[in-house]
């Protein structure tokens, strides 16, 4: 079983408090870090996930709201297709992020969250 550092722990959990029908930026996740210039981290960690039903990496797109082309879980089409059967929907082949970006209340939600669980992450 792969060791997970208490950042990733952290990042996993964040991606797991992103409501159903919502995206958010891997710079997003990386701001809820305390660094928005870890999206490249955020993207690696992301990428290794241990189980999308736990963590539903498909739900972390980039800043201009595309799929990732290195989807875990099958590429940028499967991405799109689990997006979609959230109701997620795209417009010019993005997420359209007006509708579905997650909110500055969504993101405080997250990060107050975060603050109380740090304690069990760190374990």
């Amino acid at each position: 079983m792969p060791k997970y550092s208490t950042l990733d722990k952290k990042i996993y959990a964040a991606v797991q408090r992103i409501p159903p029908g919502k995206v958010a930026s891997y710079s997003q996740i990386a701001a809820l870090m305390g660094n928005c210039h870890l999206r490249r981290y955020v993207g690696n960690v992301l990428h290794k996930n241990p189980s999308n039903a736990t963590t539903p990496c498909h739900r972390v797109v980039n800043a201009k709201g595309f799929c990732s082309g290195s989807f875990a879980f099958g590429g940028s089409e499967v991405q799109r297709k689990k997006l979609e059967s959230e109701h997620v929907s795209f417009v010019d082949n993005h997420v359209n992020m007006q509708i579905h970006a997650i909110t500055e209340d969504d993101f405080e939600a997250i990060r107050a969250d975060l603050e109380n669980i740090l304690p069990y992450l760190q374990s």
